[in-house]
């Protein structure tokens, strides 16, 4: 209903901490993509030593991703890197097991390829995944959907040991979902945040907080804007 709702301009934005399932089915056949979109992504924020906002898709809804998804995965994080973080050249890097331009499997190898003979936004390489949480070399780090699952909840893991452990640091905060609420699902055409099916009240209200973000910053329109280019 939310979604239907949503699409008959009823609202502007829809966010739910539901069923995952059922809220991913309702933006492919209700929502629907964006024309030109290859495949939609969620997009998930990375924590890092400074602090400066960072993003990482895909983080599960495409397990299998071809290289011109990846590709075009870097123009959809650099449009929500500069409206929603603010930044003016968001740095994308491409998630692999080396830094060199050779390193990775035939998918990666191919998606470099395309992110680098690209000026559409600003590739920097490969970054690997011991860089995360404590680089930020980038502010925008592509991969598919089953690796970027597991990297996020890599850090969901972290986040539980060191609650565990009676760790205070205002550093490791950053790893509590609550504080994000959840996840915008990209090159859809409206607006939907995904949140964790164990939502508390604070992470309902940043949920809405940052789906609020996403209606504001009109990232819908950008993104056709930009695919139109």
């Amino acid at each position: 209903l939310g979604q239907r709702m949503l699409m008959n301009g009823s609202l502007d934005g829809f966010c739910s901490a539901g069923n995952t399932g059922a809220m991913m089915v309702g933006a492919m056949q209700i929502i629907t993509s964006i024309p030109g979109i290859i495949r939609p992504a969620i997009a998930a924020p990375v924590p890092n030593m400074d602090g400066t906002p960072v993003i990482m898709l895909d983080v599960g809804l495409n397990p299998d991703a071809r290289p011109d998804v990846l590709y075009q995965y870097g123009s959809i994080g650099t449009i929500y890197s500069k409206l929603v973080h603010g930044i003016k050249i968001p740095r994308v890097a491409l998630l692999n097991v080396g830094r060199e331009e050779s390193k990775g499997n035939l998918v990666t190898r191919s998606a470099y390829q395309l992110m680098n003979e690209s000026s559409a936004y600003n590739f920097i390489g490969n970054i690997e995944a011991n860089e995360f949480f404590v680089s930020s070399r980038a502010d925008v780090i592509v991969t598919d959907g089953f690796i970027g699952n597991m990297m996020l909840k890599q850090a969901e893991a972290f986040y539980k040991l060191i609650s565990i452990k009676e760790v205070c640091n205002g550093y490791f905060e950053m790893f509590n979902f609550e504080n994000f609420g959840g996840t915008p699902v990209l090159g859809i055409n409206a607006p939907l945040i995904i949140g964790h099916g164990i939502s508390n009240e604070i992470a309902i209200k940043n949920m809405l907080l940052h789906t609020y973000e996403v209606v504001n910053a009109k990232l819908v329109k950008r993104i056709k804007e930009e695919l139109d280019r």
